[in-house]
């Protein structure tokens, strides 16, 4: 689980070439006893060795695009690629015709000199959390691989990806947790920008209004030049941040209650950890992060937009996944009424955060309140899917619904199962959460 800045600190000594870490990739996604066929939709296998021979030619001759310049990642399966179809893990797009152009995203990693190995298994259309398909199969986690765990979605290829060494990067979307949550189950690294920061053309939508593009990777760093890459901004340090003297805001609410033992033990953990080098932790009372069931009714606006973007296919729902056909159904209940409460529901909370966190530097919480579940038992039934889901999607979907930025690092002792620690911020506090969810890495960050 290499970082950016150890592979092209190696590419620049010449101790490797892009064409290695290109073939090492496409080597690990070939391997029959990985996730590779479950993980990628499609593999640029010609295209990502040609690109790696030229971006080695122009290293040879002096010319290094980006800091990421020759390192292999991977699109979310919802991304435009021109001449590709955009499928977002469906079978329903197979006959949709093919992108005109990149998306802007993806556009922007080509130029920085990124080579794209693949398109990453999803959950159709982005709409779950566990990471579900039953379309393409469900990549596994990659923890107790044998019993065959969810990975979390809606990003889950993008997640068994970076957590298997597929990629340096995979590039998620995260409406309601699906960059985080799949990161921390898989124990990788995550960030969700503030939405406005990166352009969202070119990427099939699950939510107009809670859709944020970010990247799953092996450090804040790496998250940190991938994020300024897709912004189009400049790549530069974060600010040095130490623990000492951070104040971190525990929110006393629905956010850590009810946590997994494991998840209790790690999070707690990680708290001495951090208030032993200097943090200052500091629980408050944050009773607006106990009222998800107000936010999200019936889908919230994830339903209510959902119903407005698949009005083309309407009639051929029936085969759709159908649990996430049903969402999709039941966000044409919502009524015009039900969406004015939403949004001063919404302005309510955004002035309520803003207002709370000013003399913290974050807020920080688990970022998923359990372990990942085996794939067989939270599929067993309808019933116990949606219990599983909205258990899964219960701390990270606030952010999006205060339309802030925040960090997933994992937290756990090393061998057991992940666990993901999420610092969180307000609206464009993007590179200062960076940077403090770095200082808390050099703290509490493990590898699983």
């Amino acid at each position: 689980m290499e970082t950016v800045a150890s592979l092209a600190a190696r590419l620049a000594a010449g101790r490797t070439s892009s064409r290695a870490l290109v073939e090492g990739a496409l080597a690990r996604i070939a391997d029959p006893a990985g996730e590779g066929a479950r993980t990628f939709l499609k593999i640029y296998g010609e295209l990502a060795r040609a690109e790696a021979d030229h971006a080695d030619r122009l290293r040879k001759a002096g010319i290094v695009r980006s800091q990421v310049d020759g390192l292999p990642i991977s699109l979310k399966d919802l991304f435009d690629v021109g001449g590709d179809v955009t499928r977002a893990g469906s079978k329903v797009l197979n006959d949709a015709p093919p992108a005109k152009a990149d998306a802007p995203v993806v556009a922007r990693l080509r130029a920085a000199g990124a080579i794209i190995i693949g398109r990453t298994n999803m959950v159709e259309f982005a709409f779950g959390g566990l990471g579900l398909n039953p379309h393409y199969g469900t990549p596994r986690n990659p923890w107790d691989r044998k019993i065959g765990r969810a990975p979390g979605g809606s990003s889950s290829g993008a997640a068994v990806a970076v957590a298997d060494g597929m990629g340096v990067m995979g590039l998620g979307s995260d409406t309601r947790g699906s960059v985080r949550m799949p990161a921390a189950l898989c124990g990788v690294t995550g960030f969700k920008p503030t939405q406005r920061r990166i352009p969202r053309d070119g990427a099939f939508p699950l939510s107009y209004t809670l859709d944020s593009i970010g990247p799953l990777a092996n450090s804040v760093d790496c998250c940190a030049t991938f994020d300024a890459v897709l912004a189009g901004e400049p790549i530069t340090p974060l600010a040095l941040m130490s623990a000492k003297g951070l104040r971190l805001m525990v929110p006393k609410s629905e956010a850590i209650e009810d946590l997994d033992p494991h998840v209790a033990r790690s999070f707690d953990v990680a708290l001495a950890a951090l208030s032993r080098a200097g943090a200052h932790i500091i629980e408050v009372p944050l009773p607006s992060f106990s009222r998800q069931a107000q936010y999200f009714k019936n889908g919230g606006y994830s339903g209510l937009d959902a119903a407005v973007i698949h009005q083309p296919w309407a009639h051929r729902l029936a085969e759709y996944d159908p649990r996430v056909g049903s969402r999709i159904n039941a966000g044409k209940t919502i009524t015009g009424v039900e969406v004015v409460e939403m949004n001063q529901l919404r302005s309510a909370f955004m002035n309520e955060i803003a207002g709370a966190i000013e003399p913290f530097d974050a807020i920080i919480t688990p970022t998923v309140p359990c372990v990942a579940p085996p794939i067989a038992e939270a599929g067993a039934t309808d019933e116990v899917y949606v219990k599983w889901n909205m258990r899964i999607v219960r701390n990270c979907g606030l952010i999006n619904f205060l339309d802030g930025c925040a960090a997933t690092i994992p937290c756990h002792e090393s061998g057991t199962g992940p666990v993901g620690l999420m610092m969180s911020g307000i609206a464009m506090q993007d590179r200062h959460i960076l940077a403090v969810s770095k200082a808390v890495e050099a703290v509490v960050g493990t590898r699983g």
